[in-house]
C-alpha cells in the first residue's frame, strides 16, 4: 500500500534553512568581532612595545648626554691640569735657563769687556757695558752667537765715553772707565726650549758640533781696532 506524506515539508525545510542561515550569520558576526578585537589587541601590543622602546631610547639618550657632559668636564679638567703642568715645566725650564744664561754670559765675555747692566724683557736681553775696543765687542757678539743659548745679537750703541748718555755734553770718564773707554749697548734674543731641543736633535742626527756659528747678516759689527 502506498504511503503519502501530507506534512508541509517545504515549509519545514525553509525554516531549517533560515535557522541555519541565522546560525551561520551569528557565527560570522562573532568571528568578525573576535577578529577585530584580536587585531586591535595585537596593534595595541605593538604600539605599547614601540612606546616602551622609545622610552628606553630616550632614557639611554639622556644617560649618554650626562656621560658626554661628564666627559667634557673631565676634558676641561685635563686641559687645565696639562696647562698647569706646562706652566710648571716652563718655570723649571726658565729657572735652568737663567742659570745657563749667567754661565754663558760669564763664559763668553772676552778679556777687555765688562758688563754693567742686564735687562730682560720676555725673551729679549739688553746688555750694556764697557770695552777696551770695538773689536772686543765684535768678538763678544760672535761668542754669544756661538753659545747656543743666545742668538741674533744686535748692537745698538758703541762709542767712546758713556754709552747711556744720549744727549748733552759728555761727562768726564771715571777712573775705572779709563781702561775701558768704549761704552756699548746690545740686544740679544734667548733661544726657546723648543729651539734648543731642535738644535740638540739636529746635532744628534749628525750635524757637526764644532762648526763655527755664522754671524747673522743683520747683526752690525764694529770695525776692527787693535786693542
Amino acid at each position: 500500500m502506498a504511503r503519502i506524506n501530507l506534512l508541509p515539508w517545504r515549509a519545514e525545510r525553509r525554516k531549517q534553512r533560515q535557522k541555519d542561515f541565522v546560525t551561520m550569520l551569528g557565527g560570522a558576526l562573532i568571528a568578525g568581532v573576535a577578529l577585530v578585537f584580536a587585531g586591535s589587541w595585537y596593534y595595541d601590543q605593538q604600539l605599547q612595545g614601540q612606546t616602551n622602546r622609545n622610552d628606553f631610547l630616550k632614557q639611554r639618550i639622556e644617560d649618554v648626554k650626562k656621560e658626554i657632559t661628564e666627559i667634557e668636564g673631565l676634558e676641561a679638567r685635563k686641559a687645565s691640569l696639562l696647562q698647569r703642568k706646562q706652566v710648571i715645566e716652563d718655570l723649571q725650564a726658565d729657572r735652568s735657563q737663567n742659570v745657563r744664561l749667567f754661565e754663558e754670559l760669564v763664559r763668553t765675555i772676552p778679556d777687555g769687556v765688562r758688563l754693567v747692566t742686564i735687562t730682560q724683557t720676555g725673551q729679549e736681553l739688553k746688555l750694556s757695558g764697557r770695552s777696551q775696543s770695538e773689536s772686543r765687542v765684535s768678538a763678544y757678539m760672535r761668542n754669544l752667537e756661538a753659545s747656543g743659548l743666545i742668538n741674533n745679537p744686535r748692537l745698538s750703541i758703541i762709542r767712546a765715553g758713556d754709552s747711556t748718555q744720549t744727549s748733552g755734553p759728555a761727562r768726564p770718564a771715571a777712573p775705572a772707565d779709563r781702561a775701558l773707554p768704549f761704552g756699548f749697548e746690545m740686544t740679544v734674543t734667548l733661544r726657546s726650549t723648543s729651539d734648543e731641543a731642535a738644535a740638540e736633535d739636529a746635532a744628534a742626527d749628525g750635524a757637526p758640533s764644532n762648526a763655527p756659528a755664522a754671524v747673522p747678516s743683520n747683526a752690525p759689527t764694529a770695525p776692527a781696532q787693535a786693542s
